[in-house]
């Protein structure tokens, strides 16, 4: 068997590839409604099924893209704030290149994994294998803004228990402690005092 015959059966042995528009994402346009101080994205589930992606995830990326707290249930989320579609537009664009894009071949054929608790991606396509990139040094929208202020009052969610068996929620960069509150609570915290990235609350 010559080279050129050799070529051609290993060609033949390779999968089909699609072509280029069937391999570009196809997302729907994010829906924002406003209720009162927050914002709904209606359709976060449609978003992430087109992604192939967890819808929590993209909710949890989507918060700190934002740098806001939010709310996910029944593949609909919430949001503390007043955020438009374009927002959210942006949010989910950031979400593509860092959690679905191959960084190697630029498609979205891409398995998202975790190994050792780090995000991992791999490409179907070109075989690529790399960890997610961290979100802590990116745009000011999350770091630079600040969330949370000493002496007001934030609706948020219990999403833990303490050491000391305080409730816990997060949002944005802050962990806030509230006494008294039980996981799956929704409260009104007033922040007392911050530390560092730490908050301490009483329910309003």
């Amino acid at each position: 068997m010559d080279y050129d015959q050799a070529l051609e059966r290993a060609h033949d042995a390779l999968p089909d590839r699609p072509a280029a528009d069937e391999r570009r994402l196809s997302i729907p346009d994010p829906e924002a409604q406003a209720d009162g101080a927050f914002t709904r994205l209606t359709n976060l589930g449609e978003v992430a099924d087109a992604l192939s992606r967890e819808s929590e995830h993209l909710h949890r990326a989507i918060q700190r893209e934002l740098g806001t707290s939010g709310q996910f249930e029944d593949d609909r989320a919430r949001y503390n704030g007043d955020f438009s579609a374009g927002d959210f537009s942006a949010a989910i664009d950031s979400y593509v290149a860092e959690y679905v894009t191959c960084s190697e071949c630029g498609l979205p054929d891409t398995v998202l994994t975790t190994e050792d608790g780090i995000d991992m991606l791999r490409c179907q396509a070109c075989g690529a294998f790399r960890p997610v990139e961290t979100q802590a040094a990116k745009s000011s929208t999350a770091t630079d803004r600040p969330t949370l202020e000493e002496g007001k009052s934030y609706e948020v969610k219990i999403v833990g228990t303490g050491r000391k068996g305080d409730g816990v929620a997060e949002k944005g960069n802050y962990t806030i402690f509230v006494p008294g509150a039980q996981e799956g609570d929704v409260v009104t915290a007033y922040i007392e005092s911050i530390n560092g990235n730490l908050a301490f609350a009483r329910q309003a």
